[in-house]
């Protein structure tokens, strides 16, 4: 089961702020910096999918979960600082690691979930491939850059500056050697999406309310994504299904980019909006965000975004809607492109229902809350491709 230490642990990357010895015009945390780096990686894997090379879509979706939790876990050590651990004391760099797998084991009950995690903490290849690895280390270091390039506008031009200036430049070099990272650099409109991707950290979720600590909507779609591979995990989901559900939890709202995060009460407030809503946003979508996108590419991102808490698979060709009970039993297999909507509905209300018990138990107590505190009335006694979803919400009382 999801247990409610795993998801809490997760939330906790809104916590950690990055950054934190520079002037920010807006908070830089963890959930949000992780987020926009699988954005990146998204588009760095499938510029080598282009480029004829075969990816582990599993080891990329694998390595970035695990190295989020990895952060979370060791918030207070800096990245510079702890690529100097792993380089020059790997003795050091493993009882670290060892340390981290002890705080992490108990909430997690899948068996291959942890030996995952153990060899991703230990072994010196990550359990991961080159070419992961690689696709991951690059987008690490382009979402870090592009926060810099936020943060050099403010900040005093001084030593420090030039210097972190100058190490961030020279470790994208070597990562020219991936098409992908050539074409953001280079400014094609493939970085026009990761910028669009990347202002989804600027909207503030519960905009109507106060809450601690704040969530973009950026950071609320990681979260969404990593709680959605958990569940799938714990279905014993096919490759293909799990990918699926990491990048459909991911992009979900990737179309309030152009339209802004509109709240669930007003949403609601006429039967016909909803529906209206979901008009504009695929035309918009059609308008401003496709073209950013390499053609091959549009139609994985409509599959993620069209109806998007909509289960379905693919059949001769066709995308035909259906349920996550019917993939688990008929379709969970990678011929079949399964995609569980209804598994990232349930961690979209999971991720919404955290934020507000978080919000509330540090003091902070709203009618809007207080509403998203109703959520698990929704899910009592439910089951959803195979997850029992009113088992997790009971996991927190």
């Amino acid at each position: 089961m999801l247990r409610r230490s795993l998801v809490t642990r997760l939330f906790d990357g809104f916590s950690i702020r990055r950054w934190n010895d520079q002037i920010r015009p807006v908070e830089l945390v963890e959930m949000d910096k992780n987020a926009h780096k699988m954005v990146v990686a998204w588009c760095l894997a499938r510029y080598e999918e282009d480029a004829g090379a075969v990816v582990d879509w599993s080891a990329v979706v694998r390595g970035g979960v695990f190295e989020l939790l990895r952060r979370v876990v060791l918030s207070d050590i800096k990245s510079p600082v702890h690529a100097r651990i792993r380089a020059d004391h790997p003795e050091v760099f493993r009882q670290l690691g060892e340390w981290v797998f002890r705080q992490l084991e108990p909430c997690i009950d899948s068996p291959d979930v942890r030996d995952e995690l153990r060899r991703y903490l230990l072994d010196a290849d990550q359990g991961l491939d080159p070419a992961s690895r690689r696709i991951l280390d690059a987008a690490h270091l382009y979402a870090s850059w592009w926060e810099f390039q936020i943060l050099k506008r403010l900040n005093p031009e001084n030593r420090v500056t030039a210097r972190i200036d100058r190490l961030m430049t020279a470790d994208l070099e070597p990562h020219l050697a991936l098409v992908g990272m050539r074409k953001v650099l280079s400014r094609q409109p493939v970085a026009d999406f990761i910028d669009l991707a990347g202002h989804l950290r600027f909207q503030v979720r519960w905009g109507q309310t106060p809450r601690m600590p704040p969530t973009s909507v950026l950071g609320h779609s990681g979260m969404v994504a990593c709680l959605t591979w958990f569940l799938l995990r714990e279905a014993g989901a096919c490759p293909r299904r799990a990918r699926n559900g990491f990048f459909g939890g991911l992009f979900h709202d990737l179309a309030e980019s152009v339209t802004r995060d509109i709240i669930s009460p007003v949403k609601g407030a006429v039967p016909d909006l909803p529906e209206a809503i979901g008009e504009i946003e695929q035309e918009l979508a059609r308008e401003e965000i496709h073209p950013l996108l390499e053609p091959g590419w549009i139609d994985e991102i409509a599959y993620y975004t069209t109806d998007e808490f909509a289960s379905k698979v693919r059949i001769d060709g066709r995308v035909v809607r259906t349920t996550s009970d019917e993939i688990r039993a008929s379709y969970d297999r990678d011929v079949f492109d399964p995609l569980d909507g209804e598994l990232v509905r349930v961690a979209d209300h999971l991720a919404a229902y955290v934020e507000a018990d978080r919000s509330i138990s540090m003091g902070i107590k709203t009618p809007q809350l207080e509403e998203g505190m109703r959520i698990p009335d929704v899910w009592r006694g439910r089951r959803v491709g195979g997850i029992d979803v009113g088992a997790i919400y009971a996991d927190f009382r």
